[in-house]
């Protein structure tokens, strides 16, 4: 067992993460890296916010955007957040706007997905007869309502609920994807909360996402036709631009509020997601005994 404080919530910085200053969430009492069954996790500092730890750790890497979203190994990193002793994962991820109601710089507080990963890291339970977490709801409510609240409280364009589809990367996607995307109800495209969610589960921590919009859909008509542009806030208008850099620049703000909001006894039914399992007698209640370790 590796030493290190134990902390209450885990908060998964995406895009942009390397950029902010985590020490506007807490004050920073301690950096860990912790080696788990899947490799080495990414490194989490341990932050104090009202007398008691969360953590923080950067999804895509420590100085600028190193490791894409389809190769981040999320096994490790959320095997790392719980055993840390974290009950709540919360995370950020930046997307492009599909819905004609959605603009870069808004927030959206996701409420349902669509999966079109491919090559991922799915679960924990690899050759077990365990693993069916349910999925209605996807995520996490009291989690879903702090974020919204702490993020409707600086933008007033942040919307609750909205469906993101999720998928392989790292290229992005074709106009016809966009559209199929389109009719089948999805709001926003991204890449990132796919498998953090269904491991989180796993470990039965809870998990809740904000998505600040990017930039708009590859494909999308709203899209500046500059062939040449490098991705994302460079194909946007200046002002459309600034507005969602400064959406970046108030996350720490946001997600120390909605933390705080969240440092009580959980309410929600995250932390029975394996209970079948248990009183069927297949696990135990040492969450470490559940998992399969990757083969050598």
């Amino acid at each position: 067992m590796q030493n290190h404080k134990e902390i209450e919530i885990m908060v998964m910085g995406g895009t942009e993460a390397y950029f902010l200053n985590r020490g506007d969430i807490g004050q920073i009492v301690e950096e860990v890296r912790l080696e788990t069954p899947y490799g080495l996790a990414n490194k989490i500092s341990v932050l104090d916010l009202g007398g008691k730890y969360v953590g923080f750790m950067s999804r895509h890497g420590e100085h600028g955007y190193s490791v894409s979203a389809p190769f981040v190994n999320s096994r490790a990193n959320i095997y790392a957040a719980k055993e840390m002793g974290a009950k709540r994962v919360l995370s950020w991820n930046g997307a492009g706007a599909i819905s004609p109601h959605i603009t870069p710089g808004d927030y959206v507080i996701i409420d349902d997905y669509i999966d079109m990963t491919k090559r991922r890291d799915y679960t924990y339970y690899v050759g077990k007869g365990m693993g069916f977490i349910r999925q209605n709801p996807a995520f996490c409510p009291e989690c879903r309502k702090a974020l919204f609240d702490a993020a409707k409280a600086v933008e007033p364009r942040t919307f609750d609920g909205g469906v993101y589809v999720c998928t392989e990367g790292p290229r992005l996607e074709s106009k016809a994807e966009i559209r199929m995307y389109g009719m089948w109800g999805a709001d926003v495209v991204g890449m990132t909360i796919i498998p953090e969610l269904y491991l989180a589960r796993e470990l039965e921590m809870c998990y809740a996402s904000l998505t600040y919009i990017s930039n708009f859909a590859e494909g999308s008509a709203r899209l500046s036709q500059q062939q040449n542009a490098s991705i994302f806030s460079s194909m946007l208008p200046e002002e459309v631009a600034k507005r969602m850099k400064d959406s970046t620049k108030a996350l720490p703000l946001i997600f120390k509020n909605a933390m705080l909001s969240l440092l009580e006894d959980r309410k929600c039914n995250c932390s029975h997601s394996m209970d079948v399992y248990k009183k069927r007698g297949d696990i135990t209640e040492d969450w470490h005994t559940w998992v399969t370790p990757p083969e050598k």
